[in-house]
């Protein structure tokens, strides 16, 4: 038993052996220099450097093709809904973000102060009428009126115009008989003187000589009678004349006064029809109530905002790029618009920009001439439409906070 346990003692040294040579032949192997390490080690910073280099580059390269700004928000269109008359409410149909389509009735006014102007208005209107057709005759009646009467001075004037002619031709014939009388007359006394007329003969001489002169005296009067018949005539003619054009323009005159009124009444009635239809005040277009400040009861003014409406419908982005950042900007450009509510991205395009940095519009703008000036980058409002039919685009509300990224080149 003995010789088997210093055989078992001893069967390890063999390997010990192996184990002292392989450590004397890598003892005995020559080393590398401590160059040849620094060397390799150069090398990894340059390979690393040479890396970071092309990655910086690369990023550098892509990243100029884009300006991008977290300075941006969704907006839309919001309507501020008032009354156009002043009234009571009586209704509240809509509550604070409920959907409404254009068209629907949001609130109610008291509509019985209004019915009864209405009511005052059409009886108005027809006091108007009933005048105006009252009027309306008069002008075709003083028109013929007008024209019979100047007819009527025409006639009257050629009538003593007839009439003159007829007493002077009168004058003439009496006239001519009184020169025939009295050179009888004078033959008469010649005869009466030499006896050859008897006194009685001459006595019928002298009266009918008398009588001549005396048709000559009446012709003359008849004469100046219808001379002054005449220039009466002419007067009311000319009178006529004057006058009518002026009685016609002033029934011209009234009649356009009963049209007038007629008119105004009609305006009025549609004015007063006009303030009953906005007791119903319903949503202009399509959106969501927000804000809602109505209640029943209130007296509301016109202009008093009862009501905010979002229009939803139509969704834009407002980036505020800083002014530096706009030299590649360009309408037109692509854009893609990442929303941090819905975690999407969006495509977009650039449509407009603003007239005047967001300082310009504040409520207090700078004022660089007071000498107190601190140069600061400004920012330009962009609009970036977004394209329509994307998905879970209708969950966006303006307001939003988005991160828009246009491709400059």
């Amino acid at each position: 038993m003995e010789p088997n346990v210093e055989a078992k003692e001893s069967a390890p040294a063999p390997r010990v052996q192996e184990g002292a040579q392989l450590r004397a032949v890598k003892a005995a192997e020559p080393k590398p220099p401590a160059k040849s390490k620094s060397a390799v080690m150069r090398l990894r910073i340059i390979l690393g450097a040479l890396v970071l280099l092309a990655v910086v580059s690369g990023w550098w390269g892509y990243a100029r093709q884009f300006e991008d700004t977290d300075d941006a928000q969704t907006d839309a269109n919001i309507s501020a809904i008032s009354p156009r008359i002043p009234g009571t409410v009586v209704a509240v149909h809509v509550v604070d973000n409920q959907s409404v389509r254009a068209g629907d009735l949001l609130v109610e006014l008291d509509r019985n102060d209004l019915e009864v102007a209405v009511a005052q208005a059409k009886a108005t209107v027809a006091q108007a009428e009933a005048a105006y057709e009252a009027e309306s005759p008069g002008v075709s009646i003083t028109e013929t009126s007008n024209r019979a009467s100047l007819s009527a001075a025409d006639a009257e004037l050629a009538n003593s115009e007839a009439d003159l002619e007829a007493a002077k031709r009168d004058l003439d014939q009496a006239e001519a008989n009184n020169r025939y009388a009295q050179q009888q007359l004078v033959r008469a006394k010649n005869l009466v003187a030499s006896g050859a007329m008897t006194v009685a003969e001459f006595d019928q001489s002298s009266s009918a000589a008398d009588a001549t002169q005396a048709g000559v005296n009446a012709a003359r009067k008849h004469v100046d009678q219808r001379r002054a018949h005449l220039l009466t005539a002419q007067a009311r003619l000319k009178e006529t004349r004057l006058n009518t054009p002026r009685q016609l323009v002033v029934r011209e005159a009234e009649l356009e006064a009963r049209k007038a009124s007629l008119e105004l009444a009609r305006a009025q009635l549609k004015q007063a029809e006009l303030n009953l239809s906005y007791a119903a005040i319903v949503a202009p277009v399509d959106g969501i109530v927000g804000k809602k400040s109505v209640n029943i009861g209130d007296r509301v003014q016109p202009g008093q905002q009862l009501l905010a409406l979002t229009q939803t419908d139509e969704i834009w982005v407002t980036a505020n790029f800083r002014e530096t950042q706009i030299e590649h900007l360009r309408i037109g450009q692509s854009a893609s618009v990442h929303v941090d509510a819905v975690g999407r991205d969006y495509r977009g395009v650039v449509e407009s920009f603003g007239g005047a940095t967001g300082s310009r519009y504040s409520l207090l703008p700078p004022e660089n001439a007071t000498g107190n000036y601190v140069k600061v980058v400004q920012r330009l409002p962009v609009r970036i439409r977004l394209e329509p039919g994307q998905p879970e685009i209708d969950r966006l509300r303006p307001g939003m906070s988005v991160e828009p990224k246009v491709r400059v080149r």
